[in-house]
């Protein structure tokens, strides 16, 4: 069972990054997805997440600029991040939350 996330780096404000998470050793595409992130000092919070049947949530602070994605076929999970602010700095972590399996995390920081 494992997630295995990638594409995180450093952006200036306002630019665009892509996460993208492959899922292995559980039925991928019957689990719910998310991303969730960790700020410095801060609890770890929902980014987004989407069913099963591809119903999307997200945190107000990333609506309108985020949007979460998957692929049942290649059993992966991506999150385009657009407009980036500087608020968005955080490890950002995959996770199927209703089986609690995690990712490693990968760090996005935008410079302001």
């Amino acid at each position: 069972v494992q997630l295995q996330a990638s594409g995180g780096g450093l952006v200036q404000a306002g630019g665009s990054l892509r996460l993208s998470c492959a899922a292995s050793g559980f039925i991928f595409s019957r689990a719910t997805m998310a991303w969730y992130r960790q700020a410095p000092g801060k609890q770890r919070e929902l980014v987004a997440s989407i069913s099963s049947g591809g119903t999307t949530n997200y945190a107000d602070s990333v609506k309108g600029r985020f949007t979460i994605s998957r692929d049942n076929a290649k059993n992966t999970v991506s999150l385009q991040m657009n407009s980036l602010k500087p608020e968005d700095t955080a490890v950002y972590y995959c996770s199927a939350p209703g089986l609690r399996i995690w990712g490693q995390g990968t760090q996005v920081t935008v410079s302001s």
